[in-house]
């Protein structure tokens, strides 16, 4: 399987890439998710991150850390082929993939610059962000990405099982 070792990377090696970028004065963006059958509106939220400093990082959660938050069926792709999906893709610079059920500890690992959520953790109404508190406890802050209305996974998913098209 294609896999860009310049891209899929492990933790070692993107803390080493992390001290020289801030040592060179970059801003480093992060955003996290499934990433389960990559559709348009990951792709603009993940155009919508790199745009937020000068390289992003997608942390994508492990196969197991999926099934626990969204069920024994999912994911439908293992996290090497998701992870060599988004490394495909021209605006991600790097791909790390965490076990945890939340990024509170890769957050706090990595220490980006900018943290990026899906608009529906926007305040006022939001859901909770709980890795908030490690993100502004280093200096970080969180950005909101719009949403693509009616693109998700989930609706893939029940559209291929209805058979049905758009």
């Amino acid at each position: 399987m294609w896999r860009p070792r310049e891209k899929v990377t492990d933790w070692p090696r993107l803390l080493a890439a992390r001290e020289g970028l801030r040592r060179a004065g970059k801003v480093v963006v992060w955003t996290n998710g499934c990433f389960d059958l990559l559709h348009p509106g990951h792709v603009s939220s993940l155009h919508a991150a790199r745009a937020l400093g000068d390289v992003l990082v997608v942390g994508l959660n492990a196969d197991a850390a999926v099934r626990a938050a969204k069920g024994p069926s999912r994911p439908i792709m293992s996290q090497d082929e998701r992870a060599a999906v988004l490394a495909a893709l021209e605006c991600v610079d790097h791909v790390v993939v965490f076990d945890e059920p939340t990024p509170e500890a890769a957050l706090a690992r990595l220490k980006p610059d900018v943290h990026c959520k899906g608009a529906e953790y926007a305040p006022p109404n939001g859901r909770p962000i709980p890795e908030r508190a490690v993100v502004e406890g280093y200096g970080g802050r969180v950005v909101f990405l719009p949403l693509a209305a009616g693109l998700s996974t989930t609706e893939l998913v029940r559209r291929i099982r209805d058979g049905g098209g758009a």
